[in-house]
């Protein structure tokens, strides 16, 4: 192309990453921290699957629907480089081996992106930061809770101290305020925690890992900063805003030179 052109405006063009999600259709916090932690050049498309309620059994029966497979070759036929199962609990609730068939079921499913899951993401954060014992805080009832401390510690990672919320209401996981977030991750601190876990891709929590790493002096891992820190990392690509955590640092674009400006 030739001739002189103005200064155009961003317009979110994956130019760098194109992340697909699969994602809770009644959920709405996942893929808008994804947007928020997005440095340019990276963009998160998401395509969406019905979970009943918030509960083991509601888990069971989404991940048991033909709608997962659909979900998953729908958003496979854009040209996505990663696709990401944003559903930390439905990948975790039967343990290691179940999200591992998963990813394999992705795989073939929608082949030629990289693929991942929420819990898989988790883990890979977790040894990256150099976590052995943890902390963990989720918004789960205690059923799912309980699941969550047996993944982790299936693999590897003690949990020292743990909370939850309780709550079985999709809507009314992402109406928990920051400051609650906050004080929640705060109460399970603990001497021995090398690190602290924020379960559940509907809960909010971006805003506030900066924070409570500053103040607690240790990384604060969220299933979605995992998660969106993991495409990148599998894709080996520089497209993370700074301010989102240590474990993000790694992923800022040198450019930003520590800070970003809009």
């Amino acid at each position: 192309m030739t001739g002189s052109y103005p200064a155009f405006q961003p317009d979110g063009n994956g130019t760098l990453a194109r992340i697909g999600l699969i994602y809770i259709a009644s959920s709405i916090v996942m893929d808008a921290e994804m947007a928020a932690m997005s440095a340019p050049g990276v963009a998160v498309h998401t395509t969406r699957l019905k979970l009943p309620k918030v509960t083991v059994e509601g888990i069971e029966e989404m991940m048991q629907s033909p709608q997962l497979e659909e979900a998953a070759r729908l958003i496979g036929s854009a040209p996505v480089d990663v696709l990401c199962f944003g559903g930390t609990s439905a990948s975790f609730l039967r343990g290691t081996a179940y999200d591992q068939a998963l990813m394999a079921k992705l795989a073939q499913w929608v082949p030629g992106p990289r693929v991942t899951t929420a819990s898989t993401a988790t883990l890979a954060a977790l040894r990256a930061v150099g976590a052995g014992k943890v902390a963990l805080a989720t918004p789960y009832v205690p059923a799912i809770h309980e699941r969550a401390i047996r993944f982790l510690e299936e693999n590897g990672h003690a949990v020292v101290r743990h909370a939850n919320l309780g709550i079985d209401s999709d809507h009314a996981l992402a109406e928990v305020p920051l400051e609650a977030v906050y004080d929640l991750v705060r109460s399970v601190d603990h001497p021995d925690a090398t690190a602290i876990f924020i379960s559940c891709t509907n809960f909010r929590s971006a805003a506030v890992i900066a924070a409570l790493e500053a103040e607690l002096g240790k990384p604060v891992i969220s299933a979605v900063q995992a998660s969106f820190w993991h495409c990148l990392e599998v894709l080996d690509v520089r497209g993370a805003k700074p301010g989102y955590g240590r474990l993000l640092d790694r992923r800022i674009p040198p450019t930003f030179n520590g800070v970003f400006h809009a």
